[in-house]
């Protein structure tokens, strides 16, 4: 795992709440609705991706899913998204890992990211991601990463810009996009954040 990445996240964690971060939503309402366009059963496996204390996880339970996985880097994150669930969060897999460095031991039906891939930007991270989804057995994706008209940074560390054609392209060879929407994020800052979410289809050869 590289140290310099999970201390500079485990920091992030230990030192601001919620509410000082631009990344909190109030309610994950986008990552839901793309989500539940799959029309998945309630019990498949569905993992989120530098999920953290992200409020997703909450809103999946709420929906009647009970198969459900959160990856993140910083254990604090975790541990404050387990804390708030209580009871509940014994119903989830609860993973400390870097995406980078995380190897699947089941098959996910749904993997969904708003939070990570756009962090990743050296090809040779983007081809080991892209990897890494293969060996979960994805067969529906959900991407959410910074538009064209986003941020340049965030959390003080340089992200990549995406627009709907980008992305498109970056998955094109296993995956199909079936929709593409521009999202404004409203930050607890009272500013905007532009996004773009895909959902992603796993092509058949």
């Amino acid at each position: 795992m590289n140290n310099k990445k999970k201390d500079h996240w485990e920091n992030v964690f230990q030192t601001k709440s919620p509410d000082q971060v631009s990344w909190t939503e109030t309610y994950p309402q986008t990552s839901v609705d793309f989500i539940q366009a799959f029309q998945l059963d309630k019990n498949a496996p569905i993992v989120d991706i530098g999920g953290g204390d992200s409020l997703l996880v909450d809103a999946l339970l709420d929906l009647g899913y009970t198969n459900l996985s959160v990856l993140d880097i910083s254990a604090k994150a975790l541990d404050r998204a387990r804390q708030r669930l209580g009871e509940r969060a014994e119903a989830i897999h609860w993973i400390e890992n870097d995406i980078l460095d995380f190897i699947p031991t089941k098959k996910y039906l749904l993997w969904h990211d708003r939070a990570s891939f756009h962090f990743l930007t050296a090809s040779e991270e983007i081809e080991t991601y892209k990897e890494i989804v293969e060996k979960a057995g994805v067969e529906s994706l959900v991407l959410g990463t910074f538009s064209t008209q986003g941020p340049e940074k965030c959390s003080g560390l340089p992200v990549k810009q995406y627009d709907c054609k980008s992305l498109a392209n970056c998955f094109s060879e296993k995956f199909e996009p079936m929709f593409c929407e521009e999202i404004q994020h409203r930050t607890p800052f009272e500013t905007n954040q532009e996004f773009i979410f895909t959902r992603f289809k796993k092509r058949i050869n």
